[in-house]
């Protein structure tokens, strides 16, 4: 298997709604952000499927190492060996991708966050610089539009916030920042029992708002004439704001059950916005 096939099967079998917005670009990006993506899945990965905090460290460490061995030129693992190619003609830098292994290592030094601002660092470096990598992909290396790769990072996050409540609480974690649970009144430990209430509805309502905030947010700071190469990040933000949208309709049931949207459904809006002219529509409120 070469490299590239091992990114592509890493993309593919991980369900992702990423994998939908890489079947409209050209082979060049669509390899690039492949294995951009499989890279965050790698680093990922060490978090979610080690139950040893040490050896987690350890393997973030080896990432970290084969990073450096990535911009000097030797690489080992598949898919920094697919990144190797696409690293100058898509302005892949060291310093972010290091960033977005500080931001898993913060899932093995904390499982609450006092504040939004403690989040959005989060946000920030598992999802937004991961945006601002992206957008300059599609740009073909130009201008990334950092304001918006940013926001709509932040944006993407937050839903995944929102709708792994539940998974997250029976793993011990709770990302809704302290201030806004004490704010409507639901204890933390209501959540990890997976007890729903009409506080916590209005609690992942706020949390809703906030994240259609960061979409239009990114919608504002794209320039028109970027929004032909950004497509891409425009269906990730269209199959999303539309998942956002089917949790609310559900009630925000995110302790019982964990909301996701069919392929063909995926598909379906993909493709639809690829056609369109400008952002996607995000629901008021």
């Amino acid at each position: 298997m070469s490299p590239d096939e091992y990114c592509q099967d890493k993309a593919a079998r991980s369900g992702s709604s990423f994998y939908y917005s890489f079947l409209f670009l050209p082979v060049a990006q669509r390899r690039a952000i492949t294995a951009l993506y499989a890279f965050c899945r790698e680093v990922d990965d060490v978090v979610d499927e080690s139950s040893d905090a040490g050896l987690a460290r350890t393997r973030l460490g080896w990432w970290r190492e084969e990073l450096g061995r990535l911009f000097d030129g030797h690489p080992e693992h598949p898919v920094t060996r697919a990144l190797q190619p696409h690293l100058g003609a898509f302005g892949i830098d060291r310093s972010r991708l290091n960033e977005i292994v500080d931001g898993m290592e913060m899932d093995l030094d904390q499982d609450r966050y006092v504040d939004f601002e403690g989040l959005r660092l989060y946000c920030h470096r598992v999802a937004g610089v991961v945006g601002t990598l992206s957008a300059g992909i599609f740009a073909g290396g130009g201008e990334p539009c950092r304001d918006y790769a940013e926001a709509l990072g932040i944006a993407l996050q937050l839903t995944n916030v929102i709708r792994d409540v539940g998974d997250d609480a029976r793993r011990g974690r709770i990302y809704l920042p302290i201030d806004d649970l004490r704010r409507f009144g639901v204890a933390a430990h209501e959540i990890l029992a997976a007890r729903s209430s009409d506080a916590f509805v209005a609690l992942m309502r706020f949390q809703a708002q906030r994240a259609r905030a960061f979409y239009r947010e990114a919608f504002a700071a794209l320039p028109p004439p970027a929004v032909r190469a950004q497509r891409p990040g425009l269906i990730m933000a269209a199959i999303y704001a539309a998942l956002l949208d089917e949790i609310e309709d559900d009630g925000f049931q995110v302790l019982r059950h964990r909301v996701a949207l069919t392929p063909a459904r995926k598909l379906w809006i993909a493709w639809r916005t690829w056609m369109r002219s400008g952002p996607p529509k995000i629901r008021a409120g």
